[in-house]
């Protein structure tokens, strides 16, 4: 999850909200990402969707079996749908997001989802605290810049909520 949370602190650092993601198979990293929704302008650009694809591209195929993916924010149900079409053991997340969350805060498509053909196990928690701290820092910070008129409005957003 250092690792994770190292990524988080790339997009802070990119004004973009600060979520990093590693993709580890067999002890070792295979992929890395953070958020670029603003940087791309693709609001597909999730840290979690940038590290499945880098992560498939790592190992040739599309299923991410004998794989844990480390996430600083609960996936949103986009990244969540993902994930369990590409099929990793495992999913660690930082912080809960109860508005948005979709491994156990607002829904679960993660481990309890009949319907879905993969589940993956999941732990809450890891690192949590400093999860939550960086995007409270980081949405307070944006509050600021954009009271003072320094930073052109955000788009809204569950994640804006921190």
């Amino acid at each position: 999850m250092g690792q994770a949370m190292r990524e988080a602190r790339k997009a802070y650092a990119a004004t973009e909200v600060p979520i990093g993601c590693v993709i580890v198979r067999e002890g070792r990293i295979i992929s890395r990402a953070w958020n670029q929704v603003e940087t791309l302008k693709d609001a597909t650009a999730h840290a979690e969707m940038l590290a499945l694809t880098a992560a498939q591209n790592a190992l040739g195929d599309w299923r991410l079996e004998k794989c844990t993916l480390y996430v600083t924010k609960e996936p949103c149900p986009m990244c969540a749908g993902a994930i369990v079409h590409c099929r990793p053991e495992r999913v660690v997340f930082g912080c809960p997001d109860p508005k948005a969350g979709a491994a156990g805060g607002w829904i679960n498509l993660l481990e309890a989802n009949p319907p879905l053909n993969h589940r993956c196990e999941v732990t809450a928690g890891v690192m949590g605290e400093e999860s939550l701290a960086m995007l409270q820092s980081f949405f307070r910070e944006a509050r600021e810049r954009k009271k003072a008129g320094v930073e052109k409005s955000r788009p809204g957003g569950a994640a804006g909520d921190f």
